[in-house]
């Protein structure tokens, strides 16, 4: 299409029922696998009851389900026919549960331990961002954690000039300062921004954890072993 951000709402939709065939051919690969590592790495566990915004066909959404053997997922996704087809894929795993929703109002009864954003928050246009943040955050535990995939910003304005024709329906770049002018004003924080490489030799992608703020309790502020190992030493030294 050849203004990726001027998409409607039902371009949009008609474009991910499209879309659904490439995701199928496409399966799972080393995106995939890195994001239920980074999950795992963060604090994702099997109890967790989690919350994927943009699910599609149910790529990540099956590796998840495999892991959360005692907890449970929920994939959201704004195209009908990208969650017929994962309700049928995924039938067998109990703990998986979908929704059509553009997320703009969601409001679930249980709150989620994670809500994860697999190389969603770029498709959705960013005048949307913060309203979608403050959904996130009506419906997540105060204790729970954001997890954001997406592509570098960097490297995408590289997409934007040199392969257009790779680029989904809407695909922005989000900088740092888009970010945080979103998630701030809705009570979060960015506790981990981080590029990293998969499929090329600069940074494709970047990583980001966000956490609900809340108030320090008095004794979060301790010297860690190492340190204080390393007090002890300088202290028996200077003795």
């Amino acid at each position: 299409m050849a203004d990726k951000q001027l998409a409607n709402k039902q371009e949009v939709v008609d474009y991910y029922d499209e879309y659904t065939g490439r995701q199928a051919r496409v399966g799972i690969n080393l995106r995939h696998i890195h994001i239920l590592r980074s999950l795992k790495k963060h604090g994702l566990k099997p109890h967790h009851r989690v919350l994927e915004i943009g699910c599609g066909i149910g790529t990540v959404t099956e590796l998840l389900a495999q892991y959360l053997k005692e907890g449970s997922i929920l994939g959201a996704d704004i195209s009908p026919k990208s969650i017929e087809t994962a309700q049928t894929h995924l039938a067998h795993h109990k703990n998986a549960s979908f929704l059509v929703t553009d997320m703009s109002d969601m409001q679930q009864p249980t709150l989620f331990d994670v809500v994860v954003l697999p190389d969603v928050l770029e498709h959705i246009p960013i005048e949307q961002h913060r309203n979608l943040f403050r959904v996130i955050r009506a419906n997540i535990k105060p204790d729970g954690f954001v997890f954001i995939n997406i592509p570098d910003p960097r490297f995408l304005e590289w997409m934007h000039q040199y392969a257009p024709e790779k680029l989904q329906v809407i695909d922005q770049p989000i900088h740092a300062d888009i970010l945080v002018g979103n998630v701030y004003p809705n009570d979060f924080y960015i506790e981990k921004l981080e590029s990293y490489s998969i499929f090329y030799q600069e940074h494709d992608y970047q990583r980001i954890v966000l956490r609900p703020n809340k108030p320090l309790a008095p004794k979060t502020h301790v010297f860690s072993r190492y340190a204080q190992r390393i007090r002890t030493i300088l202290g028996r030294s200077l003795g």
